[in-house]
């Protein structure tokens, strides 16, 4: 599809739209315009990235089926 006819449809799609298919819209182009000043990872956090590995690679950390998980996020069960 042309970039044309793309934007031809969206502004169809603008015309029409109700309040939330707008605000979606919107909030897509906004953050998609933004300047991420945080793109890098800080010195601490690439430490903890690194702590978080070594405790998955040498079987410290706990592992989650996906049933588990599943559980956690409908329950907010903590295990």
């Amino acid at each position: 599809m042309s970039q044309d006819l793309l934007k031809e449809k969206l502004h169809i799609y603008v015309d029409e739209g109700d309040d939330r298919l707008l605000k979606l819209m919107y909030a897509l182009a906004f953050e998609y315009n933004q300047v991420d000043d945080q793109a890098e990872f800080t010195e601490d956090e690439l430490v903890q990235f690194e702590q978080r590995r070594e405790s998955r690679l040498n079987g410290t950390s706990k592992l989650y089926s996906w049933k588990e998980t599943k559980q956690i996020i409908l329950n907010k069960k903590s295990f």
